[in-house]
């Protein structure tokens, strides 16, 4: 079997191995479905793992950094289910966006010179991204639940609050584009690149 056939046949094994998603599960699950939540995900795991170690080289690579995300997210949502706090679904969309990371990142090692370099910035700037936007979503919803208090104080204050919260997320958002753009300009040399730093600076307000 090619080293192809293998890589897609161990991400159809994972696939499959992990079709229990917890993220199913009904609302407010109880301690004995969260047990068993558990055992699934550990079962799980260990099947992806093995199907995993029929490949060789960055392919295994990339194949044990996805059973490891899906087993991080899976455990996020199971906690989630369990807890139903805005704290836990945070911390899914925060497992999801690493476990995209660490898929991305393994993926970028095919890769060399200023090219990988791209790959990975680019990879970096998609989790910043997405762990700014769960980060929003947070505290968005902590300040609306301030705001249910119908004093003029408190809508204020959670008005505050969320324009706060959007002008990190957009800070963050802005400074991981910034890396990306000066990054490719590493490509390039002598003028070229030195215009390209520039352009990069004024786009992004450096």
């Amino acid at each position: 079997m090619t080293r192809m056939k293998l890589f897609k046949t161990g991400a159809m094994v994972l696939a499959l191995g992990f079709t229990f998603s917890t993220g199913g599960m009904a609302a407010g699950i109880s301690k004995a479905e969260y047990n068993t939540g558990e055992d699934k995900i550990e079962a799980a795991y260990k099947v992806a793992k093995t199907a995993c170690g029929k490949l060789a080289g960055n392919a295994n690579d990339i194949c044990i950094a996805e059973a490891k995300g899906k087993e991080k997210v899976a455990k996020a949502e199971l906690e989630d289910s369990y807890k139903l706090t805005r704290k836990t679904l945070y911390e899914v969309h925060e497992a999801k966006a690493e476990a995209d990371y660490a898929v991305a990142n393994e993926k970028c090692d095919d890769l060399a010179g200023n090219t990988k370099d791209v790959c990975v910035k680019e990879a970096k700037a998609v989790q910043a991204k997405a762990k700014a936007d769960a980060k929003l979503q947070m505290k968005t919803a902590a300040a609306r639940a301030t705001a249910n208090d119908k004093t003029i104080d408190a809508r204020i204050e959670a008005n505050d609050k969320t324009a706060d919260a959007k002008k990190d997320a957009a800070e963050t958002i802005l400074a991981a584009d910034y890396k990306v753009a000066t990054e490719k300009c590493d490509a390039l040399a002598g003028n070229a690149k030195d215009a390209c730093v520039k352009q990069a600076k004024t786009r992004f307000g450096k």
